[in-house]
């Protein structure tokens, strides 16, 4: 099962992603992996791949694309999965990149997880569009995360202008947003992501989480997406997969310039 769901995975959402960039990104392929500038800095991932490369070929690809944003004068992420060549990591190290926190790469079916939760009491679910709920979310990630997060509302915001909108939610309490998530549907594939979720302390462990993935999971199954896919943290790995989701693979970012 874990790798019948990879390879959903491989070949809809990795595979079809320079298909579907999220509104204001501008991307460009190079052999196997796509660059790309967005709204906040670069990115790039291979989408496809690279066995056929040359261990000199890679080492080439990976220095044309450190040049590239370079030149554009913007830090870049490069997404790495686990079941990427193991010569690509050693090769951005090399390259001047630091490796981030390690993620689950979890993927299963949205119909078990779209029940009917019990939203927490106190604790009110609603779909947000309005530029003030996003700057509103932004504060809150950035409590969370203890940095300036005022960058996410007009990423928000451009995602929400796009021909195929996310699906923004927020939790409040007493008009507090403390806790948000949106789920992001994938054209031409059957997966919509989850994404977000982060909650301010305080509100941890009284299932508002849980609350907003069955939110979305609804939603998913209503635009016609049967699974969905997360970018899990230690944090919400385990409620995932007590709800049913799979740990299929590992994704790891290195940065440059960040």
């Amino acid at each position: 099962m874990p790798d019948e769901l990879l390879r959903i995975y491989d070949e809809e959402v990795r595979g079809g992603f320079a298909r579907r960039l999220p509104n204001g990104w501008t991307g460009s392929a190079d052999g196997p992996l796509i660059r790309c500038l967005t709204s906040r800095d670069g990115f790039a991932m291979l989408t496809e791949p690279a066995d056929e490369l040359s261990g000199s070929d890679l080492e080439s690809l990976v220095g044309r694309t450190v040049a590239y944003f370079r030149d554009q004068a913007t830090p870049f992420e490069w997404k790495t999965f686990d079941h990427d060549r193991p010569d690509l990591s050693p090769l951005l190290v090399a390259a001047g990149a630091k490796a981030e926190d390690h993620e689950a790469l979890i993927l299963g079916e949205a119909q078990p997880l779209a029940s009917d939760v019990r939203v927490p009491d106190g604790i009110e679910i609603r779909q947000v569009t309005d530029r003030a709920d996003l700057d509103r979310i932004a504060e809150m990630e950035g409590k969370v995360w203890g940095e300036d997060w005022t960058w996410l509302a007009d990423d928000l915001a451009a995602r929400l202008a796009g021909d195929d909108p996310i699906h923004v939610l927020v939790a409040e309490a007493d008009g507090t947003v403390v806790s948000a998530a949106w789920l992001t549907p994938m054209p031409g594939t059957r997966v919509a992501g989850l994404w977000g979720g982060s909650t301010l302390a305080a509100y941890r462990g009284r299932g508002v989480y849980r609350a907003l993935v069955a939110a979305r999971a609804r939603r998913a199954l209503d635009l016609g997406y049967s699974f969905l896919q997360v970018d899990a943290s230690d944090d919400s790995r385990p409620i995932l997969e007590r709800l049913g989701l799979t740990v299929i693979g590992g994704t790891r970012p290195y940065v440059i310039g960040r």
